[in-house]
């Protein structure tokens, strides 16, 4: 299992649901933390907890909709001197869920795409060729299990395009010690999944970050965080690298 004390990781959407625990979870293991939020103030909670774990941490803003605030924000992080060693693509949007969903508005794909694959696109390409050139780093993008659901069209084609992206992007990278694979939360308990999701928050943890542990030089992997529900960090980290599967 990767050793993470004193690197640095990008989460985000941290300031509530998966992303606030990951951040939590992720400084308990001495890992320094750039916390994303839309708004800075958004951030101002987490930001405390994890100082007081006796991590580094700052905060960054950025609306992912907005590709020039995306490049802004990677800006300011490269400006800051902070070398990225883990980006966890954790914030997302499902816009909206349509009953009648042969009249699907084209605005629901344009903005999940805009959102959920290409900012996480955009931040994956900024930072993976600085991991290999220091030959580390770990990826894990945030997918979906929605299958077979018209109804959620925008969300789940935009997570498919970013399964696709990722999948594709490890192919390059396997046998390195820079890996890039993707963890599915499950159906939880959060602003996005709704207040009748089955699963808390809590369950995805520690699921949705066994691909920052993992050390076995492997990409391209979904884990679905629930399998891991109420595991230890390490035996989690172990049964995921029994994963032998690309996807």
């Amino acid at each position: 299992m990767v050793n993470v004390e004193g690197k640095w990781a990008l989460i985000t959407g941290a300031s509530r649901g998966i992303g606030y625990l990951s951040a939590i979870f992720i400084a308990e293991q001495d890992c320094n933390l750039v916390l994303h939020s839309r708004n800075a103030e958004n951030s101002k909670k987490v930001l405390s907890e994890v100082l007081a774990k006796g991590v580094k941490a700052y905060t960054v803003s950025a609306e992912l909709s907005d590709a020039n605030q995306v490049e802004k924000m990677l800006q300011e992080i490269d400006a800051k001197g902070t070398q990225i060693d883990i980006v966890l693509n954790n914030a997302g949007l499902q816009i909206a869920y349509r009953t009648e969903y042969f009249k699907t508005p084209v605005s629901d794909y344009v903005e999940s795409y805009k959102i959920n694959t290409i900012a996480p696109a955009m931040i994956c390409y900024h930072f993976i060729p600085k991991m290999i050139e220091r030959g580390f780093g770990r990826v894990v993008n945030t997918t979906s299990g929605i299958r077979l659901e018209p109804e959620q069209a925008g969300y789940s084609a935009s997570k498919a395009a970013l399964d696709k992206i990722s999948i594709d992007l490890g192919s390059k990278l396997n046998g390195t010690d820079v890996t890039i694979n993707l963890a599915d939360p499950g159906w939880c308990r959060t602003d996005l999944g709704g207040s009748k999701a089955p699963n808390s928050p809590e369950s995805a943890i520690p699921g949705v970050l066994v691909g920052a542990f993992i050390d076995d030089k492997k990409s391209g992997r979904i884990f679905s965080a629930q399998d891991y529900c109420g595991m230890s960090l390490r035996d989690a980290v172990a049964k995921a690298e029994k994963c032998n599967a690309p996807y």
